[in-house]
């Protein structure tokens, strides 16, 4: 049994969608919030979005920080949003102990299907979710319990081999340029935030870019990271955003020497591009299998 005292100084991470998806509101994911809250609790440990930190700083930094650093993790994949398979994914890759739950509703991923996942009701009831709540918290003492006794534990990865996992740099830097480097991210989240207005469609003038949008909802997520990534970095886009009903809205900055219809050619040629790169491993990976059995 782990010791009280330190159970309730150790945070277990919590990745699930906050806002509307697959016909559930936000209200519905703050009620499921409070019963995932409710069972870590009782486990002993304190819940926490891998979004959430005390300090003020850029958030994708701090979601990779958290989802490498918390002790065990607890994800939703009901709905299957975008970026809660992102983040689970990353969280795989750390190979550090994870929890998956999911809805009633919901269909298993094939990537995770191999993995157990708790279920609870769609429509909260309370029986079920009484037993549910009792299950979560039992399985989250389990598994770390088993993850800090056991030096083989893996949740992933060494079930397809031997893998080292990569950890994430840390090195002291002096206080000023610490400061110096917040002060750059609070800036950059800022303008981060200010970008994000202009999705809701009030200062496209001010800033003179030209919304684009493209529909990948049927794209699997690795082509949705890669192609949101290449949009990003891409010298004539001034940003671009995925969002939870897989639209990425690219704003194109209106002096770039490309034009919105060449870019969305260029867009969706690269999404050709992405999609035959996907076949193609897959095709390699099954014709290995194929080998090793003749």
């Amino acid at each position: 049994m782990i010791d009280q005292e330190q159970k309730q100084k150790e945070v277990c991470g919590v990745i699930m969608p906050i806002s509307e998806i697959d016909g559930c509101n936000s209200s519905h994911w703050l009620d499921v919030k409070d019963i995932i809250y409710d069972a870590i609790r009782d486990s002993g440990f304190e819940p926490n979005l891998v979004s959430d930190a005390t300090d003020v700083g850029l958030i994708q930094k701090r979601i990779v920080q958290n989802l490498y650093e918390n002790p065990i993790v607890v994800c939703d994949v009901s709905g299957k949003n975008p970026n809660v398979m992102f983040e689970l994914g990353m969280r795989l890759a750390f190979d550090k102990p994870t929890i998956i739950i999911k809805d009633d509703k919901t269909s298993y991923s094939f990537d995770t299907a191999g993995i157990e996942h708790l279920e609870y009701p769609r429509d909260l009831r309370f029986a079920k979710i009484t037993d549910f709540k009792e299950k979560l918290s039992e399985k989250i003492q389990a598994t770390y319990s088993k993850s800090e006794s056991n030096d083989g534990y893996t949740t992933f990865l060494k079930n397809f081999g031997e893998f080292k996992v990569a950890k994430i740099d840390q090195k002291e830097v002096p206080i000023q340029d610490y400061i110096l480097e917040e002060l750059q991210s609070i800036r950059a989240a800022i303008s981060k935030s200010d970008k994000s207005r202009m999705f809701r469609g009030s200062y496209y003038p001010i800033m003179k870019v030209v919304p684009i949008t493209f529909d990948v909802s049927n794209e699997s997520n690795m082509v949705r990271a890669r192609i949101l990534s290449w949009a990003i970095s891409h010298p004539d886009v001034d940003d671009a955003l995925l969002e939870n009903d897989g639209i990425i809205t690219v704003l194109l900055r209106s002096n770039s020497s490309v034009s919105p219809e060449s870019f969305s050619i260029l867009f969706k040629n690269m999404i050709i591009t992405l999609r035959t790169i996907n076949f193609a491993k897959g095709s390699s990976f099954n014709e290995k299998g194929k080998d090793k059995k003749e």
